[in-house]
């Protein structure tokens, strides 16, 4: 298959070379980077001429939008646009819609799994789209992934992304203030670690991402919290969740503070460049407000 891969950052050049690695002819556009083994193109209408299939991953639905009014007019009619970036719905909905008329298939289908997930082809997709484009897709995802689970109509990819995302910032957020908690009360990590791992607090981000350095799997803490999800894209994902939770008037409360305090972490504190992890050793320099 021929595949166009516009956006060749952290996440995108290891998709692309795993689709290489799998036999398939990949053709990147990138304004910065230009990783190598991946022919680029000079331009996305090149780079998405006479492809089967066009990968997109892209900071943001503004710039989604603008590469989806050039690249579609560029691209083979019955081929498949499939955006891999993580955006508001109304915009996934609206690039969907324009492919639909321009002839095209289109699948919004944004990642879980950080670069370490898109470097060993173990990303999980969420899908929005038809059941046919997601059929000529799932082939593509296979290789880049464990899983897509396929969602439902254009948008709830996004949807679904944004949902798990709110769940996963407000829960690290509990998992840090728990460990700040228990080590003012004198009680050693690692015993917080054995307990909470094995009982009812048990959660991904304890058990697969312990925020606390030397317990646990090996997580960025380990590292010095240098990202493996970085805080301001955790900042990004909850500031999209509660742009739909108020487009649909639903209450999120936890969402919504959780939203609140990566936002002070990142442009206030020194969060930003951090993993998003790295809110333990906020919580640990504070006292109680």
């Amino acid at each position: 298959m021929k595949i166009a891969f516009i956006g060749l950052g952290n996440m995108g050049a290891p998709m692309a070379r795993n689709l290489m690695d799998a036999g398939h002819e990949v053709i990147g556009c990138d304004p910065v980077a230009t990783p190598d083994g991946i022919t680029m193109a000079a331009t996305n209408a090149e780079a998405v001429d006479g492809a089967d299939a066009v990968i997109t991953m892209l900071p943001n639905g503004k710039i989604l939008s603008a590469v989806a009014a050039e690249i579609h007019p560029a691209m083979r009619k019955g081929a498949v646009h499939i955006d891999c970036s993580t955006v508001d719905v109304t915009s996934a909905r609206d690039v969907a819609s324009a492919a639909e008329a321009a002839g095209l298939g289109a699948l919004d289908a944004p990642v879980s799994g950080g670069i370490g997930g898109a470097a060993g082809g173990t990303l999980t997709f969420m899908v929005g789209g038809s059941d046919a484009a997601f059929e000529t897709a799932k082939p593509l995802f296979d290789i880049m992934g464990q899983k897509a689970v396929h969602c439902g109509p254009a948008g709830n990819g996004q949807a679904a992304k944004i949902c798990n995302n709110m769940i996963l910032g407000v829960t690290m957020i509990a998992t840090c203030e728990a460990f700040a908690l228990a080590d003012k009360l004198g009680l050693d990590r690692q015993a917080m670690f054995d307990v909470v791992s094995t009982s009812s607090g048990y959660s991904w981000t304890m058990n697969a991402y312990c925020p606390a350095p030397g317990v646990g799997p090996q997580s960025p803490a380990d590292n010095g919290y240098k990202p493996g999800f970085a805080s301001e894209l955790m900042l990004k994902d909850l500031g999209l969740s509660q742009m739909a939770a108020e487009a649909v008037d639903a209450d999120t409360p936890m969402g919504q503070l959780a939203n609140q305090l990566y936002k002070s972490f990142v442009e206030d504190e020194d969060g930003k460049g951090t993993d998003f992890s790295a809110m333990l050793p906020r919580f640990e320099k504070r006292g109680r407000v």
